[in-house]
């Protein structure tokens, strides 16, 4: 017969047992939708609205090759977005389980479907396998062009995200390599129409570094949200060396860059344009100064959109530029002494 403390101590863990199954019980099973979403959150399909950019390189290519125009034009538009869609969805699911160790130090992204152990590895890498195959597969029925660009997009998420390259923790070369997606994205959709002749070099550098300047806003947001160096560096190595004085610094350095190559592509294609640079400019201040509020959304750029005030200013600029593609001003020529373009454009007001 047992003494009388062993089986009180045995009747205790049959009670503490029996309330733990109880509750196991008692917890909601997993619904499929919660077990999926995870793998569907880690694609980010929030962010695919960054790829409606590629659509200025479709305009661009109707607007210097009228020729090319025609309602046959809108499926392999569409094919094309979807393509570039999934396959920046398979970088971002790399991106996801890549970073996953150094996400579990910052204050936010640490709650991430894979730091915080909602996915299966195995399987989050065969979805960046399987989205890469399916973009890549559509993006072969356009044509080669669009096909080898689209690759070289999915080679930059590896170029940015796989080691011993991993350039997103090198200064600098982070926001260089990232934004390079920016000119890829304006030539798929080129490409899409236009096959056989290739985009303004001097608009495409003018794209990359728009690109790079928001990727170095984001930095900075991000740099001054932590508001902690250390752990700053746990977060993100390039931060190890970055202070905001370097990000602000370099942030000058790529708008000016975009300036300067956004003018040769104006003077050499179309002069008119020059007169949206006073909005580019205040767009450029408008942005800096969200990226210098606290928490600002411009950490997340899928954020942006709750910043009406930017919204309202950005749709005024595009609808500007795109207006004046259709204008000629036969004195800002005289008064610049620029011989217009010989590439007719494709309306004329």
């Amino acid at each position: 017969m047992s003494p009388p403390h062993q089986a009180t101590d045995s009747l205790s863990r049959s009670i503490s047992n029996a309330g733990y199954i109880g509750a196991a019980s008692s917890r909601p099973a997993q619904s499929v939708w919660d077990r999926i979403r995870p793998y569907i959150a880690i694609a980010r399909p929030d962010h695919w609205p960054k790829n409606v950019f590629m659509l200025l390189g479709v305009a661009l290519a109707l607007f210097y090759h009228a020729e090319l125009l025609s309602w046959n034009q809108l499926l392999p538009v569409l094919w094309g977005v979807l393509a570039t869609c999934i396959i920046a969805s398979s970088n971002y699911v790399l991106n996801e389980i890549l970073d996953a160790p150094s996400d579990r130090n910052h204050p936010t992204k640490k709650f991430r479907p894979v730091p915080s152990g909602q996915v299966s590895l195995p399987l989050a890498y065969a979805e960046w396998l399987g989205l890469g195959i399916c973009g890549l597969a559509i993006a072969a029925t356009i044509n080669a062009a669009f096909f080898w660009t689209a690759f070289t997009l999915l080679v930059m998420g590896l170029v940015y995200n796989v080691p011993p390259l991993r350039t997103k923790e090198l200064p600098y070369v982070d926001v260089l390599s990232e934004s390079v997606n920016n000119p890829l994205r304006l030539m798929l959709g080129w490409f899409v129409v236009s096959a056989h002749a290739f985009p303004p070099v001097s608009l495409l550098i003018a794209y990359w570094m728009i690109g790079a300047f928001f990727m170095a806003a984001k930095r900075l947001a991000e740099y001054r949200g932590i508001a902690d160096a250390a752990v700053a560096r746990t977060y993100r190595s390039s931060f190890g060396y970055y202070t905001e004085e370097r990000l602000l610094l370099s942030t000058i350095f790529y708008v000016t860059c975009f300036a300067l190559f956004l003018g040769v592509f104006i003077i050499r294609y179309h002069l008119e344009l020059i007169l949206t640079f006073p909005l580019i400019a205040g767009f450029i201040a408008y942005y800096m100064k969200i990226a210098l509020k606290p928490n600002s959304a411009a950490q997340a750029p899928e954020r942006l959109h709750r910043e009406r005030g930017l919204m309202v200013y950005l749709s005024v600029c595009l609808i500007s530029f795109v207006g004046l593609m259709f204008v000629r001003i036969p004195l800002l020529y005289e008064l610049f002494n620029v011989t217009p373009s010989p590439v007719p454009p494709l309306w004329q007001l």
